[in-house]
């Protein structure tokens, strides 16, 4: 049976009544990029400290980041999205429960705080490597001028660390937006999820997904483009990254 092309589909009412299919769409968009970021701003905080914490001197809490880094790193995504969904609410004291359940946007929190915790882990690793790429008397240094070892991070180490670990980090943000499409199998109603729903509303399946698809090349086009240029800004002047 041939397949009826139909691009006109976008301009079309959806079963709601008020909305465009189109609009339909971009307001999974909004969704994906809204749970996009608040992830990589938390996956950011987490992954920075458990980074510095890998790096620190103090045996335990190497281990205790080491820790936190292989668990959230080698359990897959959508198992940590279940349990986050419809272990973890279980799990805590039913007063806490109940009001996880019953938030407006429980499926968005859950999974800003899924990828959030996931990706930390990526990240952790990212700036860990990055400080330890760093000539080993960068920290000597600081320290022996008088700064303490939280200010000889945050002004020596972490400056210099991050202009190494900025192009892995770019590719954490582009796999944060690809990896939110999986928060579809607990409701949320982001672009993939926008993308099956107007095919089984109108049964114009390869329109649908092809507009998706459009969009995550073109956000994802988008990240790579600022980050490049992010990436030039920051560069030290006489380093490999330096143009």
């Amino acid at each position: 049976m041939d397949y009826h092309w139909n691009w006109a589909i976008f301009g079309e009412l959806s079963p709601d009544g008020v909305n465009t299919y189109w609009q339909m769409l971009l307001s999974g968009l909004g969704w994906t990029l809204a749970t996009s970021l608040a992830g990589w701003v938390m996956a950011l905080a987490l992954g920075a400290l458990a980074g510095i914490a890998r790096t620190l001197p103090q045996r335990p809490l190497r281990m205790a980041a080491g820790a936190y880094i292989e668990l959230f790193r080698n359990v897959p995504l959508l198992v940590q999205m279940f349990l986050w969904f419809f272990v973890v609410p279980e799990l805590l004291p039913r007063a806490a429960g109940d009001w996880l359940k019953a938030l407006p946007q429980a499926p968005f929190v859950t999974a800003v705080i899924c990828l959030g915790f996931f990706t930390s882990a990526r990240v952790a690793v990212q700036v860990a490597a990055g400080i330890d790429a760093l000539a080993g008397g960068q920290a000597q240094a600081a320290l022996a001028l008088g700064l303490t070892r939280p200010q000889a991070y945050r002004y020596v180490l972490l400056p210099l660390a991050v202009r190494i670990v900025l192009p892995p980090l770019a590719s954490e943000f582009l796999n944060i937006i690809k990896n939110s499409s999986v928060a579809l199998t607990i409701g949320l109603v982001e672009l993939t999820a926008s993308a099956r729903a107007i095919q089984e509303f109108s049964f114009q399946v390869f329109e649908a997904y092809a507009a998706a698809t459009v969009l995550y090349v073109a956000v994802n086009l988008a990240v790579t483009a600022g980050m490049n240029v992010l990436e030039r800004r920051l560069a030290l002047p006489g380093s490999l990254g330096a143009r």
